[in-house]
C-alpha cells in the first residue's frame, strides 16, 4: 500500500512516524502548497496539493491522509479534491486502546496512548491527539480535533469542525456544536453553540471573531 501524506508541518510529523509502525504501508510523497515544482529526494516525492491526480495515475493502491491540525484546512483539501471517502486512509497508532464497537472514519488519525470506549463514533478526517480519552457513546462529527489529554466524558457530542483544546474536560451528555472552540484546560459543564469559543471553569461561550 502507498500513502501520500498532505501537509509538512508538525503534525504530518505525527502522521509520519504512526505510518512508519506499519510495516505494511510506504510512504510515496508529501503534498504542499508551499511547493511549487515536483521533485525527488531520498525516493520521496515532493509536490504541490494538485499532483495528486498524476500520483493516483502512477501509483496502484495509493492512499491519502491529510495530516494537517486545522480543522478548516482539511475540510477545504477534502472538498477541492473531491475523492470518495475510500481514497483516505485511516491510522491508529498501535498504544491507543480502541473498542470493538467504536468506530472510526476514513482519513481520521488516533494518537498515542489515547482511549476510545465503547460505542463511541468518530467521523472522518478526525484528529484524536495524544492521550485524549473519547468515553462510551461519544458523536464526533467530521474535521474535529480533540487536543492532547482532553477528556470527553460519556455521551458527548462534538459537531463538524469542533476543537477540543489540551486538557479540556467535557462531562456527560454535553453537545458543543458545529466549528465550535473549547479553550485549553477549560470544563464544559454546559453545551456549547455553534460558531463560539468557551473558555475557563466552568467554560463560558462568546462568538468567534471572523478570521
Amino acid at each position: 500500500m502507498n500513502i501520500v501524506i498532505i501537509g509538512t508541518g508538525g503534525h504530518s510529523k505525527v502522521v509520519k512516524d504512526i505510518i512508519l509502525s506499519n510495516k505494511n504501508i510506504h510512504i510515496a510523497g508529501y503534498l504542499d502548497d508551499k511547493f511549487e515544482d515536483f521533485w525527488i529526494e531520498d525516493e520521496l516525492l515532493y509536490a504541490p496539493i494538485s499532483a495528486y491526480k498524476f500520483l493516483m495515475d502512477k501509483f496502484d493502491e495509493l492512499k491519502f491522509i491529510i495530516a494537517i491540525g486545522h480543522n478548516q484546512i482539511r475540510k477545504q483539501i477534502v472538498n477541492k479534491m473531491k475523492l470518495e471517502e475510500h481514497h483516505y486512509m485511516t491510522f491508529i497508532h498501535p498504544s491507543a486502546v480502541i473498542s470493538p464497537s467504536a468506530r472510526i472514519g476514513k482519513g481520521s488519525v488516533v494518537m498515542a496512548n489515547t482511549v476510545v470506549n465503547a460505542d463511541a463514533v468518530i467521523g472522518n478526517h478526525v484528529i484524536v491527539n495524544t492521550g485524549s480519552i473519547v468515553e462510551h457513546d461519544n458523536r464526533i462529527n467530521d474535521f474535529a480535533h480533540v487536543s492532547p489529554n482532553a477528556t470527553l466524558a460519556g455521551s458527548v457530542s462534538l459537531g463538524e469542525g469542533t476543537h477540543i483544546g489540551t486538557g479540556a474536560n467535557l462531562i456527560p451528555n454535553v453537545k458543543v456544536g458545529d466549528w465550535a472552540t473549547i479553550g485549553a484546560g477549560a470544563t464544559v459543564i454546559n453545551s456549547i453553540p455553534s460558531n463560539t469559543t468557551a473558555v475557563g471553569i466552568p467554560a463560558k461561550s462568546k462568538i468567534k471573531e471572523e478570521v
